[in-house]
């Protein structure tokens, strides 16, 4: 089955542009598009996209909240990326902290395009840990100290979490410890629920903010 995804985007410029990047793949398909943040829920819930390609900045309801609005109302969201003009970015910041799985720069290259798109899909590797790491440096808020106190990740789930922040995909880790991959995956969603984080850049916001991860 194709990747589905929705566009959001008040620019028609900038929807017709990821319209024809994506759409020239094989294994990808955009099956709507919208004008502003307002118009998600809808959408979502009649198309079930497996990807919601959203601005971050919209005249009515901006990407931030209609990520809020969508995880918060919608049963079995999709994966949500945040298209974005700049990277560093307090906006792209919130999103992500908000529960958005990454984000992507307009001017990207149409390959970092479908790239994107895919990584977000799999869900099993963090979209650009490096400019990650730069946002949780500049705007992260250090509050989450006890929280991950409180989690009291092992001390595996601890070495998970720090590859997890340099991008390491499952098998990746998997091969860095010498374990199999579903072990991997047990002690990811470990670290998920301990957390309380809905996805891997969730987790690894967390682990930047609470100075278990310090921002190189």
């Amino acid at each position: 089955m194709p990747i589905s995804v929705l566009l959001v985007d008040d620019e028609p410029l900038v929807r017709a542009g990821l319209r024809a990047v994506l759409e020239a793949q094989p294994d990808i398909e955009v099956t709507g598009e919208a004008a502003d943040g307002a118009a998600v829920i809808p959408l979502v819930r009649q198309l079930r996209p497996d990807v919601v390609a959203m601005d971050v900045r919209m005249p009515l309801l901006d990407g931030i909240e209609a990520t809020r609005a969508l995880l918060r109302t919608v049963a079995d969201p999709p994966k949500i990326l945040v298209v974005t003009t700049f990277e560093n970015d307090e906006y792209v910041y919130e999103a992500l902290r908000a529960g958005a799985d990454g984000f992507l720069l307009k001017r990207a290259r149409p390959a970092e395009i479908v790239h994107a798109v895919r990584l977000i899909a799999e869900g099993d590797s963090l979209l650009f840990p490096a400019a990650v790491r730069s946002l949780a440096a500049e705007y992260g808020s250090g509050a989450a100290r006890t929280a991950m106190e409180r989690a009291a990740l092992t001390e595996r789930e601890a070495a998970v979490l720090r590859l997890m922040a340099r991008g390491m995909t499952n098998a990746e880790i998997a091969g860095q410890l010498v374990v199999g991959t579903e072990t991997v995956k047990t002690h990811v969603s470990a670290v998920l629920a301990k957390l309380g984080a809905r996805d891997r850049t969730q987790a690894v916001i967390a682990a930047y903010e609470s100075g278990f991860v310090a921002p190189a």
